[in-house]
């Protein structure tokens, strides 16, 4: 039993040592992408893709929990939304931006997010998008930060649950081990990534190989780390904070729902949240959670007749 576990603890060590080393290789052999902007917690990388044709108007991308790449995750989603000023906010622990010690509360998410469009000159009102825990996020800025934002876009966006959530329900936990962070140092994500790189990999066609191949090392570079981890524990305490929320009712909200993930959709509490909001729309689009991997030629179809319908001077 002991010279099985050296054995096993040699492996672990080799493992993490080489492991250690081919990020750091791929690292300095992969160009990183967009803006790094500075705020009070640290640098926040912001990715800017200019529109083909002026429309002097912006949408603004924020991704889902653990999403390692998000601008190369929008990647279809942005190619056909090529009319338009499309910028990625890479939130603190996701693609090339800080690690931070400032916890993952609704409140500083907002506040960065304001501060690192500010700095990197995104001019108001933009048209605010999140995808999956976003909704979140999208939700308590558009309250917080209204005059900023021209309209929503939902792309399978999580709401608050539906029955009470007190605040005895939402202890944020403490200690313990990290143990995705834990199997990404060892290795163990890299060597299942590479014999079955479907795990991480997006579905569909819309990505280039030079797109997939940097999505599969920063999903080894960023998995678990804790930004994310601390994220990933808020979810409650921040699901309480914004539930009594609601969209302000000039405000447009667009909102796409996935019909074939294991979970099922629910329009109606979509909906429901929504009542008070003169101008929204939701659209049920067959796909998984991440929609915009294999729909999104439809989304931005839909997106741009929203928009025009519903946001003056957005066309």
């Amino acid at each position: 039993m002991c010279i099985t576990a050296g054995i096993v603890a040699g492996l672990l060590l080799t493992s993490t040592v080489a492991n250690l080393a081919m990020n750091q290789a791929e690292r300095a052999a992969t160009a990183p992408y967009g803006q790094r902007v500075q705020t009070s917690h640290g640098a926040l990388n912001v990715v800017h893709t200019p529109a083909k044709r002026r429309t002097g108007k912006s949408i603004v991308l924020l991704s889902g929990l653990g999403t390692p790449a998000p601008a190369l995750d929008f990647a279809p989603l942005i190619r056909e939304l090529g009319d338009y000023d499309v910028v990625v906010v890479e939130g603190f622990g996701y693609g090339y931006s800080d690690q931070t010690p400032a916890e993952r509360t609704v409140e500083n998410i907002t506040s960065e997010l304001h501060e690192a469009l500010a700095k990197a000159h995104v001019p108001g009102p933009y048209v605010l998008g999140g995808h999956s825990i976003a909704g979140f996020y999208t939700l308590a800025y558009a309250n917080r930060y209204r005059g900023d934002v021209s309209a929503v876009i939902g792309i399978d966006p999580t709401v608050p649950a539906a029955t009470t959530i007190h605040a005895d329900q939402t202890g944020v936990p403490a200690g313990g081990i990290n143990w995705e962070g834990l199997i990404a140092a060892s290795g163990l994500l890299r060597w299942a990534i590479t014999l079955a790189p479907g795990l991480v990999e997006p579905d569909g066609t819309a990505y280039t190989a030079g797109e997939r191949d940097q999505m599969l090392k920063m999903a080894n570079w960023n998995f678990g780390n804790p930004s994310v981890l601390d994220e990933t524990n808020r979810i409650a305490d921040n699901a309480r904070k914004v539930q009594t929320m609601r969209y302000p009712d000039d405000l447009p909200v667009l909102t796409f729902l996935a019909s074939a993930k294991e979970t099922p959709p629910a329009p109606g509490l979509h909906e429901n949240r929504l009542q008070n909001v003169r101008h929204h729309e939701t659209v049920m689009l067959p796909g998984g959670h991440y929609l915009h991997w294999t729909q999104a030629p439809a989304m931005a179809s839909k997106i741009k007749a929203f928009l025009t319908s519903n946001v003056p001077g957005m066309h």
